[in-house]
């Protein structure tokens, strides 16, 4: 009568521990999902040398033969990190394999030495991962300053870029005009600091649009970077100088020749890139603007966000079936390159 005991005690240890761990496996699923606002999907680290200095990127944990890729790139200030939540949901979504760099000087990647701080060598870092990944053709995603690297990239190599999601984008110079009490006061005292002064105000003013729905959730993934990029801050503070002084407005133009398609977005309360910046980036590009809820970094607080667009607005619809057909193109006049995974 032993042996049977046995095999009933241990068949209901058995039963016990799977329970135990299904359970475990459904509260690690439901606190990643629906308490730290993450997917399954997961954005693994990665580095290259590019130039002699360190890149930073991550990269999504999902993989399938013909896969879209993507690149996310990020704004002043920020970094990979930041947009990880964002890029997780975009992969989950649409199955892109999304790639979030982080420019010199961002996010742990190595500065720019000040006589190389250009935009062509932020868009030399985007060729370096085109290359490094073996891609034939990648969507760009760009926030601010991204939006400007991109829009740069796309019209140095059409021939690579199946769209381009400008968001909030520095392409076009009407941003740089400051308006308001901040420059006024300061421009009696320091003229050249004026715009700059207005600039700093204007992204203090789009803070606390960052901490609304998941606060603790937004802050977390904003930290790390916040503080890497804070330590050279002095390395950095040149390319602002920089962004000040861009006009894309012929870039942009070569895009529109190339066909390439543009989905701008917008946020309504946006302080930093302003509504005569939206304004002027359609009249440049000929596309019009999808206007959402949030300021100059809403996919930040709603990660969601960009998702909702491309699934639910006609503008995304239309530009979701624009970017299959030209991949589609482009796979087609081209012979495949070496993948890296």
């Amino acid at each position: 009568m032993v042996t049977p005991i046995n095999r009933q005690v241990r068949a209901s240890m058995a039963s016990a521990s799977s329970t135990a761990s299904s359970t475990l496996g459904l509260a690690h699923h439901h606190f990643r999902r629906h308490i730290r606002g993450r997917t399954e999907i997961e954005m693994v680290p990665g580095a290259l040398d590019v130039d002699g200095l360190e890149l930073r990127y991550a990269v999504s944990s999902n993989r399938s033969e013909g896969q879209q890729w993507a690149i996310n790139i990020h704004g002043y200030l920020a970094g990979a990190s930041m947009y990880s939540r964002e890029s997780e949901r975009l992969a989950e979504a649409f199955g892109w394999r999304v790639v979030n760099p982080s420019l010199p000087g961002f996010g742990g990647s190595e500065p720019l030495p000040w006589d190389q701080i250009s935009m062509e060598s932020l868009v030399r870092r985007i060729d370096a991962l085109v290359e490094h990944f073996g891609l034939q053709e990648v969507i760009l995603i760009g926030h601010s300053m991204g939006a400007g690297v991109a829009m740069q990239y796309a019209a140095e190599h059409p021939e690579r870029v199946a769209g381009i999601l400008y968001r909030d984008g520095v392409a076009t110079p009407a941003w740089q005009k400051r308006h308001g009490m901040i420059p006024l006061a300061v421009s009696t005292i320091a003229p050249d600091l004026a715009p700059l002064a207005d600039l700093v105000g204007a992204v203090a003013l789009d803070l606390p649009d960052l901490f609304l729905g998941r606060a603790l959730t937004t802050l977390r993934s904003l930290v790390p970077d916040f503080r890497r990029n804070m330590k050279v801050l002095a390395q950095t503070a040149p390319l602002a100088s920089m962004l000040m002084a861009v006009d894309q407005r012929s870039c942009i133009t070569a895009v529109r020749k190339a066909g390439i398609p543009v989905l701008a977005v917008w946020g309504c309360f946006d302080r930093v890139t302003t509504k005569e910046s939206a304004e002027e980036f359609s009249s440049v590009s000929g596309v019009p603007v999808q206007w959402v809820p949030g300021g100059h970094s809403w996919m930040l607080a709603r990660p969601t966000g960009q998702v909702d667009v491309l699934r639910y607005m006609p503008l995304g619809k239309t530009f979701l079936s624009e970017v299959e057909d030209r991949a589609a193109a482009l796979k087609e006049g081209r012979p495949r390159l070496r993948s890296v995974s």
